[in-house]
């Protein structure tokens, strides 16, 4: 099939086919990490290339030394782009990417002795206009910090578990400043100017001379670039007399980009905002009426353009994402309008800007939970669109719908979680797992080591409320995702240990209970819990351990057919108290150390043993607990290997 015969002739243009396929390939594609570096200490200057951000593990900013680009990882980052700083640290000499951005080596600093600031104007007068925004936007909320990531790109204020809502959502592109952030900046622009820019031409002088500022205060990401190059070419255009059509503009914007910064085809900012121009481009022209329908076909358009690099970079597609996008526009607009006018003054606008922004951020929640496609589903998708395209009669209408409802009928898709069934999630070196009572009624055993990555392991399964949460020990590998979880959603009540051991992380963690005041319990061995279609008995700890691993809360999960022994990170002295569990199915104890002991291994009995594990310095799962556990005549499932690890117990 042609493409010619499935597009309007608008929008069909071969070349354009060919040249969007050429670069999907090498955007797909990509370049390696640059700048191999040495692992060893660093004494010496470091030049910031970004603007610091603030991330999971703390602040951290890409500099550069003699040209080599480095991830700077520092308790404290008080610095702007093009700064000189003066570090002692060390250098792990292993390559990776930031921010879509490749860089050599991780730099652990230690010390920061000196910041010499850059005396570059540009940078001065995009620190100073970054400066208002964030001033004017404080103190921050969550309303706050997502407006300041509209007007500025800054997602500082933005928690880990809202950003992730984002990008599940298909909302993460709003606070990538694009083209709509630029045409903002140049409207309030030439309002500012006055009788500057009166006429086109001196409103294209002053739209020249704002531009540059606007993309320092921006830090210059790759989004704020293409459009501010695009933009400036139509005011250089209107300047000389030269009208450039849209796609002359795109084209033109990534050449030049391309070629001062050839790193930016591996750059996933920058494919993702080309990507996404090209599909507003097709979607402005397609041939379909009403305002309603026009805004939808951009937005389809522009998600469909970037879905096969979504699927390459964040491995799954948000099924929703063009009616989530299609809500959330209006809202988007209103706050960052009213925002960027009320930073430049008019301070009573920011209140009504962040109620937008929150609204906003109820809608990425709600929609976080929904579907996302796999490759196939994606394929799927594509197909049926296009089949509508090239054959868009009535009966097509009826009958593909009617198509896709008995594909769901016939074909195992699975949104969530049937009662009776336990998901061990895969949330890298620690342990979690959820496990279903059916309507609605979910219990969460620890939370892993990673707060994003456990939210949305919960979103995958549609989790928005929990009846139950367990905290079995203190170890960070199983409490520190929980903090994200009670902040991020409703938790009925919280099976915690009684204090005897206790560290930074669990401290923390009760603290937080506290604060919102949900209700806590210390579990003694033979206390139930109905969770519908799966009771959860306490076995222990039966007395109190020297070892936090052995302290941990253990629970015989019990459905209709089979149980399942959830046993925390008990070891030897531990175990050697419950040799008298059985069970069908075994989560097994401290990722498959080696500090379990045979016989306990094997007198638990199961068929099925789980091994939640990540990637990892210490050797586990050990070779010969597997061994044990095959011998025994258990099936061992790892998470490293397969993803979350899903058990019946009803069956």
């Amino acid at each position: 099939m042609k493409l010619g015969a499935v597009l309007p002739p608008s929008v069909s243009r071969p070349w354009l086919f060919g040249a969007a396929a050429l670069w999907i390939v090498m955007a797909t594609v990509g370049q390696p990490a640059p700048y191999p570096v040495e692992a060893g200490r660093y004494e010496g200057v470091v030049t910031l290339v970004a603007e610091p951000r603030s991330g999971r593990y703390g602040p951290w900013a890409l500099g550069e030394i003699a040209g080599t680009r480095v991830l700077l990882s520092a308790s404290v980052i008080d610095a702007s782009r093009g700064d000189d700083l003066i570090v002692d640290g060390l250098l792990d000499g292993k390559p990776g990417m930031a921010a879509g951005r490749p860089y050599g080596s991780t730099l652990d600093v230690a010390r920061i002795d000196l910041v010499r600031p850059s005396d570059f104007w540009l940078h001065r007068a995009g620190e100073a206009v970054r400066g208002r925004v964030m001033t004017s936007l404080e103190p921050f909320d969550a309303g706050r910090g997502l407006l300041a990531g509209f007007l500025i790109g800054d997602t500082t204020h933005v928690s880990e578990p809202d950003q992730a809502a984002m990008r599940r959502s298909g909302l993460s592109h709003f606070v990538a400043v694009s083209g709509s952030n630029v045409i903002l900046f140049l409207t309030l622009l030439a309002v500012l100017a006055g009788p500057l820019a009166w006429g086109p031409r001196r409103r294209a002088v002053v739209g020249l001379a704002g531009l540059p500022i606007y993309a320092a205060a921006t830090g210059f990401e790759p989004s704020v670039m293409r459009a501010s190059v695009m933009a400036a070419s139509v005011l250089t255009g209107r300047l000389v007399g030269i009208v450039l059509e849209s796609w002359q503009l795109l084209g033109l914007a990534v050449a030049l980009l391309v070629v001062v910064d050839p790193a930016l085809t591996s750059n996933v900012g920058f494919q993702l905002s080309v990507a996404a121009t090209a599909g507003v481009l097709v979607g402005t022209r397609w041939p379909v009426s009403g305002k309603i329908r026009r805004a939808l076909a951009v937005t389809v358009a522009a998600q469909v353009a970037v879905a096969p690099l979504i699927l390459v970079h964040f491995g799954s597609v948000p099924l929703a994402s063009p009616l989530v996008n299609l809500l959330a526009a209006p809202m988007v607009t209103v706050a960052t309008a009213l925002g960027a006018i009320g930073a430049m003054g008019f301070s009573p606008l920011i209140a009504p800007a962040e109620l937008a922004a929150e609204m906003v951020l109820v809608l990425a929640r709600s929609a976080a939970g929904l579907p996302q496609l796999q490759p196939l589903g994606l394929v799927a998708v594509l197909v049926v669109a296009m089949v509508l395209l090239r054959w868009p009669s009535t009966t097509t209408y009826l009958v593909v719908p009617v198509a896709i409802g008995v594909a769901l009928l016939l074909l195992p898709l699975r949104f969530g979680l049937d009662g009776g069934e336990v998901a061990v999630l895969e949330v890298g070196q620690g342990d979690s797992i959820l496990l279903s009572g059916g309507d609605g009624r979910y219990a969460l055993v620890d939370g892993g080591p990673d707060g994003v990555l456990i939210m949305e392991r919960l979103a995958e399964y549609g989790v928005t409320r929990l009846d139950l949460v367990v905290l079995t020990h203190v170890h960070a590998d199983h409490v520190t995702g929980l903090l994200d979880v009670v902040a991020g959603m409703e938790v009925g009540q919280v099976w915690i240990g009684d204090g005897v051991h206790e560290t930074e992380s669990s401290r923390r963690f009760r603290s937080s209970l506290q604060q919102r005041g949900v209700p806590t319990t210390s579990p003694a061995p033979g206390m139930s819990y109905d969770l519908g279609d799966i009771d959860l008995h306490v076995e222990g700890p039966v007395r109190p351990y020297k070892s936090p691993n052995d302290e941990s809360i253990v629970i015989t999960a019990v459905g209709r057919s089979r149980t399942m022994l959830l046993a925390g990170d008990i070891e030897v002295v531990a175990q050697t108290d419950l040799a008298h569990l059985r069970a069908d199915v075994l989560k097994v104890p401290h990722q498959g150390a080696a500090t379990s002991s045979p016989d306990w291994l094997t007198g638990v009995g199961a068929d099925e043993a789980v091994i939640s594990v990540g990637p990892n310095q210490f050797g586990h799962p050990a070779d010969w607990v597997i061994e044990t556990l095959v011998a025994s005549g258990a099936e061992v499932l790892r998470t490293d290997q397969l993803g979350n690890v899903v058990v019946n117990l009803n069956q």
